[in-house]
């Protein structure tokens, strides 16, 4: 875990304001990796709010700009994918020359990463926002084959779940004879259950700060920080 200076890298960490779990990069990050957080404003869950998270994103990439970052991560699963990172991670750059990455691409990389086929996906989205994913991930050759979660109208309501609480899903919704378990959200609470989830499960995890982190890394040429949270982040590139 990284709780000091970024002797190695600085990351920008775009973040919903709502959010909050933006802890989790940092508490999965190596040693020397420092992510430094600007919040982008979010209250509620909805498609439309999703839609309305890159309002003003010059004005928020520029801040972390100032700090001189070496990659600027948008850092919502729903926003970005809604958006299309593509779209995202142009403007990013366009505004401050630094390269951006999203959090679903990088979700969509660690699926494939792992030959992810077939999914449980678990989270914390109005079905609205989880019925868009599910098309989105097809669409990307991923098939959803149980899904689960809590339909939370709130970013707060999001994060509040306890770790223990996803484990519980997990065990309920169980293998489905998927490739691998996806916990989508980077508001959702659920880095240090990954591995428990794995274990439970006998399938990888892919959780969304966890790909996120995993991608930046890869991007950067960073080494994997090693066993603790999941496959993912305990395999070198």
């Amino acid at each position: 875990m990284s709780i000091g200076f970024g002797t190695t890298a600085r990351i920008g960490h775009l973040y919903p304001s709502g959010g909050l779990c933006d802890y989790e990069v940092q508490l999965m990050a190596p040693a020397g990796v420092q992510f430094l957080t600007t919040r982008m404003p979010f209250r509620r869950t909805g498609l439309a709010d999703d839609l309305a998270l890159a309002e003003g994103l010059e004005l928020h990439a520029g801040l972390l700009a100032d700090a001189e970052v070496d990659l600027i991560a948008f850092n919502c699963t729903a926003a970005s994918m809604l958006l299309g990172p593509a779209t995202v991670n142009a403007r990013i750059t366009a505004a401050t020359g630094i390269p951006s990455v999203t959090t679903i691409e990088a979700v969509l990389e660690a699926l494939a990463h792992l030959d992810a086929r077939r999914v449980v996906l678990l989270d914390p989205y109005p079905r609205e926002v989880e019925d868009a994913e599910v098309a989105h991930l097809a669409a990307a050759g991923h098939e959803v084959v149980a899904r689960g979660g809590p339909e939370c109208a709130t970013p707060v309501a999001q994060g509040s779940l306890p770790p223990e609480e996803w484990r519980r899903i997990a065990r309920e919704v169980g293998a489905a004879g998927a490739d691998a378990v996806l916990v989508s959200c980077a508001g959702a609470q659920v880095a240090t259950s990954i591995a428990a989830i794995e274990d439970a499960l006998g399938i990888p995890v892919v959780a969304s700060n966890q790909a996120l982190l995993w991608k930046v890394l890869h991007l950067l040429d960073l080494p994997a920080p090693g066993p603790g949270y999941g496959r993912l982040l305990n395999e070198e590139f």
